[in-house]
């Protein structure tokens, strides 16, 4: 039977607030809202355990165009595939 394995929590986080991952998920997001078009914007924050990022609809057009095609999650699907 193979030894237990125990995960160093402390490790993964310090791995998801380091440098090299903040700009990685920031560049991932510039990504995707560019592809969703003008009007979209980013928006960055260090949690508890990880930092996060998310696109938002930033102009009442673009929060329409989100509204009426669902481009967020369009563009988010294809990025998930692609």
């Amino acid at each position: 039977m193979p030894p237990e394995l125990q995960w160093n929590t402390k490790a993964f986080e310090a791995i998801r607030r380091s440098p090299g991952v903040m700009s990685a998920v920031d560049a991932e997001a510039d990504s995707i809202a560019i592809e969703c078009g003008s009007g979209y914007a980013t928006s960055s924050v260090q949690g508890k355990t990880r930092y996060r990022t998310i696109v938002i609809p930033d102009t009442y057009k673009a929060y329409r165009d989100n509204q009426k095609n669902n481009t967020l999650v369009k563009v988010l699907s294809a990025h998930k595939l692609g």
